[in-house]
């Protein structure tokens, strides 16, 4: 999935009460139409092709055959108001026996592709093996709509009720220039590739703005393949990290605990997942660490992962933490990540 912060994996966007009426009020194209249909559309393609050296007729093409999509446009719909978060839900569909069992099987499969990746890149294992776990349960479902009708849908009816929807749509369109100049330059259709809803690909859920800037061909036979090439994903999803700041050997967290005579959460959770604080003014607000976390020497967050209607779990993330959540924007998924990863190690003895 990989979006980053631009909802690859949307966690949330369950229980939409009537959607088909949001939806018909949210977007501008009916079902299957072809974008060729949209002279605006086919201005952006010209203009892309010309931005981006590719033969217009191609481009036009292209983006003209792309279908819209309800589904998708659905899908991308915001969560429902009001929608309280829930850790121990959310944690129950990632960390479960059989991805568990699949994540051994991965790790075990490619020990020594693993091993590398950690040394070269400096991104632990179990952290690597989470990332894949989450997204794709090691390749078992890496998504099922055409990538050029998702982004496209996407960059041109993006649903308007969302909040961030212009911004969504721009980025979309910048996905969809991506993805066509990675297609023509290896002269591969581009309505063959699958992918998420959101157009996330292969294994890891590689966005194409992602694929282009961090796949790697890790198994060194001359090209990349994201969904084939268990290598290529491997050392992809380090290369990611690394570009993103990874710190070999820091911890993702630490637990916290609460001095409520000088308590200010208000304070502490402004940030959000940004770290901000030393060791120092997060204990001046009344943030309590103990051991590892009393001499961290980098930035700290207060994460909160609300729980229903039960008490809120809290952590201290550091700038792993945060680097988790460039490929998706989310403590939870970030949380996932960690768990089934451990959860992985622990079976296989690490």
């Amino acid at each position: 999935m990989i979006m980053g912060a631009a909802c690859a994996h949307i966690s949330w966007a369950q229980g939409i009460k009537d959607p088909l009426k949001q939806l018909e009020q949210a977007v501008s194209s009916p079902a299957g139409t072809p974008y060729a249909n949209r002279p605006e559309v086919m201005q952006f393609a010209d203009d892309m092709a010309a931005r981006r050296d590719l033969d217009p007729a191609w481009v036009r093409s292209a983006i003209g055959r792309a279908r819209y999509s309800p589904t998708v446009a659905r899908l991308m719909q915001p969560a429902p108001k009001p929608f309280v978060k829930n850790w121990r839900v959310y944690r129950s569909r990632f960390i479960d026996p059989v991805r568990i069992a699949a994540g051994v099987k991965f790790w075990q499969a490619n020990q020594a592709v693993l091993a590398r990746a950690e040394k070269e890149y400096g991104v632990p294992i179990d952290i690597i093996v989470g990332i894949i776990g989450v997204e794709t349960i090691y390749g078992r479902d890496t998504g099922n709509f055409r990538v050029m009708d998702a982004i496209t849908t996407l960059a041109f009816d993006f649903p308007s009720n969302h909040p961030r929807a212009r911004e969504r749509s721009e980025f979309f369109k910048g996905e969809v220039e991506q993805f066509l100049t990675l297609q023509s330059r290896r002269a591969e259709d581009p309505f063959k590739p699958l992918g998420s809803f959101a157009g996330a690909m292969g294994m890891p859920q590689f966005m194409p703005s992602s694929m282009a800037k961090y796949a790697v061909d890790f198994d060194g036979d001359g090209q990349i393949d994201l969904w084939n090439s268990q290598a290529d994903v491997i050392g992809s999803v380090a290369n990611y990290f690394k570009a993103f700041n990874w710190q070999s050997g820091m911890p993702t967290h630490y637990p916290v605990a609460f001095d409520k005579t000088r308590l200010d959460m208000d304070a502490l959770m402004a940030p959000d997942i940004l770290p901000t604080f030393s060791t120092a003014s997060f204990a001046e607000k009344g943030a309590v660490l103990e051991g590892a976390g009393l001499v961290h020497t980098g930035p700290l967050a207060l994460i909160e992962l609300l729980n229903g209607p039960d008490a809120p779990q809290y952590v201290a993330g550091t700038e792993n933490f945060y680097a988790i959540t460039r490929y998706n924007w989310s403590s939870y998924y970030a949380m996932a990540v960690i768990e089934l990863g451990r959860e992985v190690a622990a079976r296989i003895g690490r």
